[in-house]
């Protein structure tokens, strides 16, 4: 069997794109966060593949259907192409939270599926997002959590952010998904990253 590849598990809204109260249900809706596609096409430069875990309940509560999410997500690829990066691939919970799934998260089923389609350990999988359920389903998962600021979690206060990250002390914080790959990537190779530090603890 190959090696395992060396993979980063995003979330969607508020990470890649800017997040919407009332879902995005359809291409154009999808507007990406200012330096979030070239990070992805950065991370994929220095060997790093990507793929998406994003519950979308729009589906379960009957705003958009499968035919609008798969416009979405060919629209974002395509911006992505444009700017030299790609996601492996997209992995969604399509359901309701009364539905009671198992791979909602913060529960780790998605990620689950990940790890066996991927084979990789996910210990040694980063996972990115922007809600305190993000971090748990990391954890709950065992993967390395990192929070964003530039979709949901721009609103919280210091006090808030704080018991954020009491719940899920191995956290890291940074101020968008550019700042995380920064940081990844200066980590990785102190040289490689080529903008201002972006961790913030």
């Amino acid at each position: 069997m190959s090696h395992a590849p060396r993979l980063i598990v995003l979330g969607r809204d508020g990470i890649l794109n800017v997040y919407r109260e009332d879902h995005v249900k359809e291409p154009h809706e999808w507007q990406p966060i200012p330096g979030a596609l070239e990070a992805v096409a950065r991370l994929n430069q220095h060997g790093w593949h990507v793929v998406v875990a994003t519950n979308q309940s729009g589906i379960g509560r009957g705003l958009f259907d499968m035919a609008s999410l798969n416009a979405v997500h060919a629209h974002m690829m395509k911006l992505l192409a444009a700017q030299g990066g790609r996601i492996d691939a997209v992995f969604f919970c399509p359901h309701a939270p009364e539905e009671s799934c198992d791979c909602r998260k913060p529960l780790p089923g998605m990620l689950h599926d990940i790890a066996r389609r991927y084979g990789v350990d996910l210990r040694h999988v980063p996972l990115v997002g922007d809600t305190l359920r993000d971090l748990l389903a990391a954890q709950a998962a065992g993967c390395e959590p990192h929070l964003v600021l530039s979709g949901r979690a721009a609103a919280l206060g210091d006090a808030e952010l704080a018991q954020i990250v009491a719940q899920v002390p191995t956290a890291r914080v940074h101020a968008d998904l550019a700042a995380f790959a920064d940081d990844l990537l200066r980590r990785e190779h102190p040289r490689a990253a080529d903008s201002v530090p972006g961790e913030l603890r």
